[in-house]
């Protein structure tokens, strides 16, 4: 077949046809003007069995589905790279991209230019945002451009003394060059004169018929050998003693010079000695301001855990003399207890009225005295109150002590009346009394195993004044 079907871009040539070596596009039998496309043969062709050709692929289906669905699209095709022109698997070309590609285009992440990939460490050696590290000191992370001017400012960096001109050898740390500078005065001047007297002893070359000193003595070199000696030994005495008063001038210069500067560093010793004082004297009166806010805030602590725990106290207050304890966290107290590290807990305080009577009660969990290990223990204590000048004394009212049934059946239930002869129930003296009340109050084995009195690992205590008579 010479002619294919025709489609949107007209007849054309078969390529079989063209590779055989059998098509002669002058001397055809086809027309192509009679030509026309099969669409029959079209949806045949379309419907056969294809796979793709890439390797790796696993993709089958008809020709119209890789057509519509898989050309182009393949995972395991592989694509050039528009920049190196490798060829790699269309799902790499990402990667390759970004991390791969010979030819990719970086911007520095400190300077923000664009470069090439294989000019990045040309670039990190010119970058001038380029992080650096300093020997010296250890700091990192400064940008090139201001690595020189840390370098000047460094601390830790050494640099010779400035006076290394004049023949002082020190290397010093950035900056300490001041207290060098003040240390080594007295060494600098010695070297600043030794320097110049040996200048002063290094004249010019001397020109026909001059005077030159050798060796402290003034001889004479005439122009000419056959010169009068008479002549030339009064012309150097004449030129010694010129070049003598010369040298003695310079040098009572440079002592004024030197003893100006001096002068000027004594005054700045001086007056850095003045600054010290009058620093220690500041750092004294805030290290006393310190030591007074300290003392402050200790009161002001002080003051707070007082509130706090009238706070406390006024949350589980009440004024008819019926107090309800209810004790949480049960097991944790029992063994603080059983382990001696909590043998006893108070209650917040309760009255018998706003102007009453102020009492609390106190809890063995583990038992005391007869009680000790098989009990619970349970006291009243009166304590110290506001109003005790306007109540009566001894304290005599009844006391009726309960450890509630969760289930409100039966409850475990205990009263006294005081003894007024005993010094629990006079008037408080200090902030409460001796305790008194039931060591054998509740045997622990009721609180064991599915008790009704220990609920979530909570129990309640009610305690219950008789207020007759007040």
């Amino acid at each position: 077949m010479s002619e294919g079907v025709r489609g949107s871009s007209g007849p054309k040539p078969c390529e079989a046809c063209r590779q055989e070596e059998i098509y002669e596009e002058p001397q055809s039998i086809l027309n192509s003007n009679e030509a026309f496309p099969d669409n029959a043969a079209g949806r045949e062709i379309a419907s056969l069995p294809a796979k793709c050709f890439n390797g790796g692929c696993s993709w089958t289906g008809c020709i119209k589905e890789y057509e519509a669905q898989h050309e182009g699209k393949c995972e395991y095709e592989r694509v050039p790279c528009e920049a190196c022109q490798v060829l790699i698997l269309r799902t790499e070309k990402e990667r390759h991209n970004e991390r791969e590609c010979e030819e990719r285009t970086l911007n520095c992440k400190y300077c923000k230019v664009s470069f090439n990939f294989k000019q990045i460490k040309a670039h990190d050696d010119i970058c001038q945002k380029f992080p650096m590290q300093c020997k010296d000191c250890g700091k990192k992370k400064i940008p090139r451009e201001k690595f020189l001017d840390h370098s000047r400012s460094c601390a830790k960096s050494k640099t010779a003394c400035p006076f290394s001109e004049v023949g002082c050898k020190a290397v010093i740390d950035n900056g300490k060059h001041s207290d060098h500078e003040q240390t080594s005065i007295m060494e600098h001047m010695r070297l600043i004169l030794a320097t110049s007297m040996v200048r002063l002893q290094r004249p010019e070359a001397p020109g026909p018929g001059d005077w030159q000193d050798d060796s402290g003595l003034g001889l004479y070199r005439a122009p000419e050998e056959g010169a009068a000696a008479t002549v030339g030994g009064g012309t150097a005495v004449s030129g010694q003693t010129s070049g003598l008063d010369h040298k003695v001038t310079v040098l009572e210069n440079i002592v004024c010079v030197l003893n100006r500067e001096v002068e000027r560093s004594s005054l700045t010793l001086e007056a850095f000695s003045r600054q010290h004082r009058l620093d220690q004297d500041k750092i004294e009166n805030l290290s006393n301001k310190v030591r007074q806010l300290e003392r402050t805030l200790t009161m002001r602590d002080l003051q707070l855990a007082e509130t706090d725990q009238t706070l406390r106290e006024l949350q589980f207050c009440t004024f008819d003399g019926v107090f309800v304890w209810k004790i949480a966290d049960f097991s944790r107290r029992r063994q603080d207890a059983v382990a001696g590290r909590t043998p006893a807990m108070f209650s917040p305080a309760f009255h018998s009225s706003k102007y009453g009577y102020k009492m609390c009660l106190r809890l063995y969990l583990n038992g005391d005295g007869t009680g000790r290990g098989t009990h619970l223990s349970l006291f009243f204590v009166v304590m110290r109150g506001k109003c005790d000048a306007l109540l009566k004394w001894p304290f005599s009212q009844k006391v009726t002590l309960m450890l509630l049934d969760q289930n409100n059946r039966e409850h475990i239930i205990d009263a006294f009346r005081p003894d007024v002869s005993s010094t629990s129930f006079q008037r408080p003296v200090s902030e409460m009394n001796i305790a008194s009340g039931c060591p054998l109050f509740c045997p622990l084995a009721k609180l064991t195993g599915k008790s009704s009195y220990l609920r979530d690992d909570t129990i309640f205590i009610k305690a219950i004044v008789d207020l007759t008579g007040l």
